[in-house]
Protein backbone atom coordinates (compact mmCIF):
# COMPACT_ATOMS: atom_id res chain seq x y z
CA UNK A 1 0.00 0.00 0.00
CA UNK A 2 1.37 3.42 -0.95
CA UNK A 3 2.04 6.08 1.64
CA UNK A 4 -0.04 9.22 1.14
CA UNK A 5 2.08 12.29 1.58
CA UNK A 6 0.53 15.53 2.71
CA UNK A 7 -0.46 17.91 -0.03
CA UNK A 8 1.78 20.95 -0.30
CA UNK A 9 0.06 24.27 0.27
CA UNK A 10 2.23 27.29 0.94
CA UNK A 11 1.04 29.98 3.38
CA UNK A 12 1.48 33.64 2.47
CA UNK A 13 4.35 34.50 4.85
CA UNK A 14 7.85 33.92 3.35
CA UNK A 15 9.06 32.57 6.71
CA UNK A 16 6.09 30.19 6.90
CA UNK A 17 6.73 29.22 3.29
CA UNK A 18 10.26 28.14 4.15
CA UNK A 19 9.10 26.16 7.19
CA UNK A 20 6.43 24.45 5.09
CA UNK A 21 8.86 23.40 2.34
CA UNK A 22 11.36 22.22 4.94
CA UNK A 23 8.69 20.04 6.58
CA UNK A 24 7.60 18.63 3.23
CA UNK A 25 11.17 17.69 2.33
CA UNK A 26 11.68 15.97 5.68
CA UNK A 27 8.39 14.09 5.27
CA UNK A 28 9.36 13.00 1.75
CA UNK A 29 12.81 11.82 2.85
CA UNK A 30 11.34 9.72 5.66
CA UNK A 31 8.59 8.22 3.52
CA UNK A 32 10.61 7.22 0.45
CA UNK A 33 13.43 5.73 2.57
CA UNK A 34 11.02 3.43 4.43
CA UNK A 35 11.74 -0.30 4.11
CA UNK A 36 8.04 -0.85 3.35
CA UNK A 37 8.01 1.64 0.46
CA UNK A 38 6.35 0.44 -2.76
CA UNK A 39 6.17 1.59 -6.36
CA UNK A 40 3.06 3.51 -5.33
CA UNK A 41 5.08 5.26 -2.63
CA UNK A 42 7.66 6.31 -5.21
CA UNK A 43 4.99 7.57 -7.62
CA UNK A 44 3.45 9.67 -4.83
CA UNK A 45 6.94 10.89 -3.94
CA UNK A 46 7.64 12.01 -7.51
CA UNK A 47 4.36 13.92 -7.68
CA UNK A 48 5.00 15.65 -4.35
CA UNK A 49 8.55 16.48 -5.39
CA UNK A 50 7.11 18.21 -8.44
CA UNK A 51 4.92 20.34 -6.18
CA UNK A 52 7.81 21.11 -3.83
CA UNK A 53 10.05 22.18 -6.74
CA UNK A 54 7.30 24.50 -7.98
CA UNK A 55 7.06 26.20 -4.60
CA UNK A 56 10.84 26.46 -4.23
CA UNK A 57 10.76 28.26 -7.58
CA UNK A 58 8.25 30.71 -6.13
CA UNK A 59 10.47 31.26 -3.09
CA UNK A 60 13.43 31.97 -5.37
CA UNK A 61 11.57 34.90 -6.90
CA UNK A 62 10.93 36.58 -3.53
CA UNK A 63 13.16 39.57 -2.62
CA UNK A 64 13.99 37.87 0.69
CA UNK A 65 15.36 34.75 -1.00
CA UNK A 66 18.99 36.04 -1.12
CA UNK A 67 19.41 34.31 -4.46
CA UNK A 68 21.06 37.33 -6.07
CA UNK A 69 23.60 37.49 -3.22
CA UNK A 70 24.54 33.84 -3.80
CA UNK A 71 25.10 33.91 -7.54
CA UNK A 72 27.97 31.39 -7.51
CA UNK A 73 26.01 28.93 -5.33
CA UNK A 74 22.98 29.27 -7.61
CA UNK A 75 25.07 28.62 -10.71
CA UNK A 76 26.58 25.54 -9.05
CA UNK A 77 23.13 24.20 -8.20
CA UNK A 78 21.98 24.83 -11.75
CA UNK A 79 24.93 22.75 -12.92
CA UNK A 80 24.10 19.95 -10.47
CA UNK A 81 20.48 19.91 -11.59
CA UNK A 82 21.63 18.92 -15.08
CA UNK A 83 22.73 15.56 -13.65
CA UNK A 84 19.20 14.93 -12.38
CA UNK A 85 17.68 16.00 -15.70
CA UNK A 86 19.94 13.55 -17.54
CA UNK A 87 18.99 10.85 -15.06
CA UNK A 88 15.28 11.51 -15.65
CA UNK A 89 15.83 11.08 -19.40
CA UNK A 90 17.80 7.86 -18.87
CA UNK A 91 15.12 6.46 -16.54
CA UNK A 92 12.37 7.23 -19.04
CA UNK A 93 14.28 5.26 -21.66
CA UNK A 94 14.76 2.36 -19.23
CA UNK A 95 11.08 2.40 -18.25
CA UNK A 96 10.17 2.12 -21.92
CA UNK A 97 12.40 -0.95 -22.30
CA UNK A 98 11.02 -2.51 -19.09
CA UNK A 99 7.45 -1.95 -20.25
CA UNK A 100 8.25 -3.60 -23.58
CA UNK A 101 9.67 -6.63 -21.72
CA UNK A 102 6.48 -6.88 -19.65
CA UNK A 103 4.33 -6.84 -22.79
CA UNK A 104 6.51 -9.59 -24.29
CA UNK A 105 6.12 -11.65 -21.09
CA UNK A 106 2.35 -11.30 -21.29
CA UNK A 107 2.36 -12.62 -24.86
CA UNK A 108 4.63 -15.54 -23.91
CA UNK A 109 2.30 -16.45 -21.04
CA UNK A 110 -0.76 -16.42 -23.29
CA UNK A 111 1.00 -18.74 -25.74
CA UNK A 112 2.24 -20.96 -22.93
CA UNK A 113 5.74 -20.61 -24.34
CA UNK A 114 7.94 -21.20 -21.29
CA UNK A 115 11.23 -20.80 -23.18
CA UNK A 116 10.14 -17.42 -24.55
CA UNK A 117 8.94 -16.39 -21.09
CA UNK A 118 12.35 -17.21 -19.60
CA UNK A 119 14.04 -15.13 -22.31
CA UNK A 120 11.73 -12.15 -21.74
CA UNK A 121 12.26 -12.32 -17.97
CA UNK A 122 15.99 -12.11 -18.60
CA UNK A 123 15.33 -9.13 -20.86
CA UNK A 124 13.36 -7.48 -18.03
CA UNK A 125 16.21 -8.12 -15.59
CA UNK A 126 18.76 -6.63 -18.00
CA UNK A 127 16.63 -3.51 -18.46
CA UNK A 128 16.31 -3.02 -14.69
CA UNK A 129 20.06 -3.52 -14.22
CA UNK A 130 20.69 -0.97 -16.94
CA UNK A 131 18.54 1.51 -15.02
CA UNK A 132 20.45 0.79 -11.81
CA UNK A 133 23.80 1.42 -13.52
CA UNK A 134 22.68 4.97 -14.27
CA UNK A 135 22.91 5.81 -10.57
CA UNK A 136 26.56 4.80 -10.29
CA UNK A 137 27.36 7.27 -13.05
CA UNK A 138 25.15 10.00 -11.60
CA UNK A 139 26.37 9.64 -8.01
CA UNK A 140 29.92 10.47 -9.15
CA UNK A 141 28.70 13.71 -10.76
CA UNK A 142 26.19 14.84 -8.13
CA UNK A 143 27.27 16.46 -4.88
CA UNK A 144 25.43 18.19 -2.06
CA UNK A 145 25.39 21.98 -1.91
CA UNK A 146 28.04 23.52 0.32
CA UNK A 147 26.25 26.85 0.75
CA UNK A 148 23.38 26.52 3.19
CA UNK A 149 23.09 30.21 4.12
CA UNK A 150 20.66 30.58 1.22
CA UNK A 151 17.53 28.58 2.06
CA UNK A 152 16.50 28.25 -1.59
CA UNK A 153 19.81 26.58 -2.50
CA UNK A 154 19.56 24.34 0.56
CA UNK A 155 16.02 23.28 -0.41
CA UNK A 156 17.01 22.64 -4.03
CA UNK A 157 19.97 20.52 -2.95
CA UNK A 158 17.81 18.45 -0.59
CA UNK A 159 15.06 18.03 -3.18
CA UNK A 160 17.60 16.90 -5.77
CA UNK A 161 19.06 14.28 -3.41
CA UNK A 162 15.57 13.00 -2.54
CA UNK A 163 14.65 12.83 -6.24
CA UNK A 164 17.71 10.72 -7.01
CA UNK A 165 16.92 8.49 -4.03
CA UNK A 166 13.34 8.00 -5.29
CA UNK A 167 14.52 7.04 -8.76
CA UNK A 168 17.15 4.65 -7.41
CA UNK A 169 14.68 3.05 -4.99
CA UNK A 170 12.18 2.64 -7.83
CA UNK A 171 14.68 0.63 -9.85
CA UNK A 172 15.54 -1.49 -6.79
CA UNK A 173 11.86 -2.27 -6.17
CA UNK A 174 11.35 -3.15 -9.83
CA UNK A 175 14.25 -5.62 -9.64
CA UNK A 176 12.28 -7.60 -7.03
CA UNK A 177 8.99 -7.73 -8.93
CA UNK A 178 9.83 -10.61 -11.27
CA UNK A 179 11.16 -14.01 -10.18
CA UNK A 180 12.72 -16.47 -12.62
CA UNK A 181 10.44 -19.56 -12.70
CA UNK A 182 11.92 -23.03 -12.43
CA UNK A 183 11.35 -25.08 -15.60
CA UNK A 184 11.19 -28.31 -13.58
CA UNK A 185 8.48 -26.97 -11.30
CA UNK A 186 6.57 -25.62 -14.31
CA UNK A 187 6.51 -29.03 -16.01
CA UNK A 188 5.26 -30.82 -12.88
CA UNK A 189 2.20 -28.60 -12.45
CA UNK A 190 -1.06 -30.00 -13.85
CA UNK A 191 -2.68 -28.25 -16.80
CA UNK A 192 -5.58 -26.97 -14.68
CA UNK A 193 -3.33 -25.44 -12.02
CA UNK A 194 -0.99 -24.20 -14.72
CA UNK A 195 -3.87 -22.30 -16.33
CA UNK A 196 -4.82 -20.68 -13.02
CA UNK A 197 -1.20 -19.75 -12.44
CA UNK A 198 -0.95 -18.14 -15.86
CA UNK A 199 -4.08 -16.05 -15.21
CA UNK A 200 -2.61 -14.94 -11.88
CA UNK A 201 0.73 -14.05 -13.45
CA UNK A 202 -0.99 -12.14 -16.26
CA UNK A 203 -2.83 -10.07 -13.65
CA UNK A 204 0.43 -9.38 -11.84
CA UNK A 205 2.14 -8.32 -15.06
CA UNK A 206 -0.75 -6.00 -15.92
CA UNK A 207 -0.48 -4.41 -12.48
CA UNK A 208 3.29 -4.03 -12.95
CA UNK A 209 2.75 -2.45 -16.36
CA UNK A 210 0.42 0.13 -14.77
CA UNK A 211 3.08 0.81 -12.12
CA UNK A 212 5.61 1.54 -14.88
CA UNK A 213 3.14 3.89 -16.57
CA UNK A 214 2.69 5.74 -13.25
CA UNK A 215 6.47 5.98 -12.81
CA UNK A 216 6.86 7.34 -16.33
CA UNK A 217 4.22 9.97 -15.60
CA UNK A 218 5.88 10.89 -12.29
CA UNK A 219 9.34 11.24 -13.85
CA UNK A 220 7.90 13.32 -16.70
CA UNK A 221 6.25 15.66 -14.17
CA UNK A 222 9.50 15.91 -12.21
CA UNK A 223 11.43 16.68 -15.40
CA UNK A 224 9.06 19.52 -16.32
CA UNK A 225 9.16 21.08 -12.86
CA UNK A 226 12.96 20.84 -12.83
CA UNK A 227 13.03 22.86 -16.04
CA UNK A 228 10.64 25.40 -14.54
CA UNK A 229 12.76 25.57 -11.40
CA UNK A 230 15.86 26.33 -13.48
CA UNK A 231 13.96 29.09 -15.28
CA UNK A 232 12.86 30.59 -11.94
CA UNK A 233 16.44 30.63 -10.67
CA UNK A 234 17.74 32.22 -13.86
CA UNK A 235 15.00 34.85 -13.71
CA UNK A 236 15.84 35.57 -10.07
CA UNK A 237 19.50 36.09 -10.99
CA UNK A 238 18.54 38.58 -13.69
CA UNK A 239 16.89 40.97 -11.20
Amino acid sequence: MAFHLRSVSLPSSPCSNEINVDEQLKSLKTTVSSSSATIGTMCDGLRKLGEVYSFIGELACLPSSQVTQQRKAVEQELERSLVLLDLCNAMQESFGEIKESILDMQLALKRGDHAALQAKIQSYIRSVKKAQKQFKKSSKKSTAAEHESCKVIKFLSEAREIAMSVLESSSQILSKQIAVPSSSKWSLVSKTIQKRRIICEEDQLQALELDIVDLESGVETLFRTLIQSRVSLLNALSF
